[in-house]
């Protein structure tokens, strides 16, 4: 009796091993999965930080242009260019040569 005792408890032993060894190898394939996930949400991550910050500098460049025209807009060479070109204006000094037309 106590040899049949001691071999069911080796196998309860073995058994319980196995099993333990069988929930850590399914443990460590699915964190080496959520590891790779995780990595490749990173990596989206980055590139779209990148991204954004070129619209961030192409933004910026484009916020300068306008200040730099709203500038010129503001000024009195706009109102001179617009009044020559659009209503005809000039000083009464100023001359304008035209083409001839054949």
């Amino acid at each position: 009796m106590a040899g049949k005792r001691r071999r069911i408890r080796q196998n309860d032993n073995r058994t319980g091993k196995f099993c333990i060894s069988l929930i850590l190898i399914i443990f460590m394939v699915v964190m080496t999965i959520q590891i790779k996930n995780v990595y490749q949400k990173d990596q989206d991550y980055v590139a779209k930080q990148a991204e954004l910050e070129l619209q961030l500098k192409a933004e910026q460049d484009r916020q300068e242009e306008i200040k730099e025209y709203q500038k010129y807009i503001e000024s009195q060479d706009y109102v001179e260019d617009q009044a020559t070109s659009k209503l005809g204006l000039l000083y009464k000094n100023q001359i304008i040569f035209r083409e001839k037309k054949n």
